[in-house]
């Protein structure tokens, strides 16, 4: 329930709140293709620039729930309005940024500020969209999603490469200063307000506990090889699975207290949905990890330009465009099976990939492996959304896909900090065999995954 009637956005108020989602969503992409122009300039680390898109990931998985509950108790647009000001801010930060560990932290601001946008965007088509225009509106949500990717990389380049006034890198986050403004008066304009009449609070301790998981993570997964392991960045490695024990058992401490707790057991519990986070997180850490470093490898390796960088990766993610919009039609006709076929295509296109880097060539060779990927990863990837999203219980729907999009957003996250500490150390041997050594690693994540496909279809046909 809320407190405006449905069929108040109309279509001014939805490209607004598409607009606001766009920000955040291309900024996870945007920064990827400037890192060798950053570490230039700045001096940044190899780990530094892992955590300049780490650290953006951890802060926004961490928010995101609570940005939504936020949204709920004291009004969608409000809380739009402070996280487009707060993500605004923080980009302004970026730009002026002095070391690698200013523009780090500066990052950690910047995501948790955007954490608060996407889940206004929803609820308020959710809320505030009459239900027969809402599926086509939630299709142009996905879209965006999909479109932000490829923005993201592609303006990322051509920004740095244009270096106007001298700003080189720095424009990719002064670029959303005039947008955020935009988007924030627009918003106040044409946005209608939403909450929810039954707000269900926030859960302190388990937004606290979950920060406490990825930050271990990903310190550990940071600083161990670069530091060649010393004993701390081992035991912060083993202290993870006792701080998800106690984060898990302060869940079920809430649901025995009649609250709603982050991450609720209860959805944890059907095993359509634990097996599903478990084929997605691995799948998507692997990507993360291969996001990360295709435009350093792209740069330093094969001498493209920044500009050129981006657009060598646009078929790729034109390809998962088209994916994502087939997964529905191809899931009426093969059920499960989309998710094990898209994880063999995928498993193909690193292995034109890795043929490239073994047997030498020019990196537009590149190219075909590159949409083999991209559409492999939008068929593994949404085809498990829709399968863990229909095994969810009816009344922890919306809960349900916070719990997805935490484990999507933190499995990156970790992705990049495990996978990139990998890839920096491996460079100084050459960016092509660090490629390799990323690219091994996803081969044998996309096999997994593609028997796990394979089972979980012969099962669901059987029954």
């Amino acid at each position: 329930m809320t407190t405006v009637e449905q069929g108040k956005l109309g279509r001014a108020g939805l490209a607004v709140v598409l607009l606001a989602a766009l920000l955040p969503m291309t900024d996870s992409f945007i920064v990827n293709v400037a890192l060798p122009t950053i570490a230039g300039d700045l001096g940044a680390s190899g780990a530094e620039l892992e955590l300049v898109v780490a650290g953006y990931g951890l802060a926004f998985t961490v928010f995101l729930v609570l940005g939504g509950r936020l949204g709920d108790a004291y009004g969608r647009r409000r809380v739009l309005v402070v996280g487009l000001v707060g993500f605004t801010v923080a980009s302004l930060l970026c730009a002026v940024a002095g070391s690698g560990g200013w523009l780090v932290a500066a990052r950690v601001v910047q995501g948790a500020a955007a954490a608060l946008i996407p889940p206004q965007a929803l609820g308020t088509i959710q809320a505030a969209e009459v239900p027969e225009r809402r599926p086509r509106a939630m299709s142009f949500y996905a879209a965006v999603a999909g479109f932000a990717a490829i923005l993201g990389l592609v303006l990322g380049g051509l920004l740095v490469e244009a270096d106007l006034w001298g700003t080189s890198w720095r424009l990719v986050f002064l670029v959303n200063l005039p947008l955020g403004v935009v988007a924030v008066v627009l918003a106040v304009l044409v946005v209608p307000d939403t909450r929810s009449s039954e707000p269900v609070g926030v859960d302190v301790r388990g937004t606290g506990l979950l920060a406490l998981v990825i930050v271990l993570l990903l310190v550990g997964l940071n600083r161990g090889p670069v530091l060649g392991w010393p004993w701390w960045t081992v035991g912060v490695l083993v202290l993870v699975p006792f701080a998800a024990v106690v984060l898990w058992r302060t869940e079920k401490r809430v649901v025995a207290r009649g609250r709603v707790p982050l991450l609720p057991p209860s959805v944890l519990a059907a095993p359509e949905v634990r097996r599903g986070l478990l084929v997605v997180a691995p799948f998507l850490a692997a990507w993360a990890g291969y996001l990360f470093a295709l435009p350093l490898t792209v740069q330093n390796g094969f001498g493209l330009d920044p500009a050129a960088a981006g657009l060598a990766v646009v078929p790729m993610s034109a390809a998962f465009l088209v994916g994502s919009f087939a997964v529905p039609r191809l899931r009426v006709k093969r059920g499960n099976g989309v998710l094990g076929v898209g994880a063999l295509v995928q498993a193909a296109g690193v292995g034109w990939l890795l043929g490239v880097l073994a047997w030498g060539g020019v990196v537009w060779w590149l190219l075909p492996g590159l949409v083999l990927i991209g559409l492999g990863q939008a068929l593994v990837v949404g085809s498990s959304q829709i399968s863990v999203l229909g095994a969810v219980p009816g009344e922890y729907a919306g809960a349900g896909g916070g719990v997805l999009v935490t484990t999507q957003q933190g499995a990156m996250a970790v992705g990049v900090a495990g996978l990139g500490s990998v890839y920096t150390g491996l460079a100084g041997a050459g960016y092509a065999t660090a490629f390799a050594v990323v690219l091994g690693v996803q081969l044998v994540v996309a096999i997994a995954v593609a028997v796990a496909g394979q089972r979980a279809a012969m099962s669901s046909s059987a029954i």
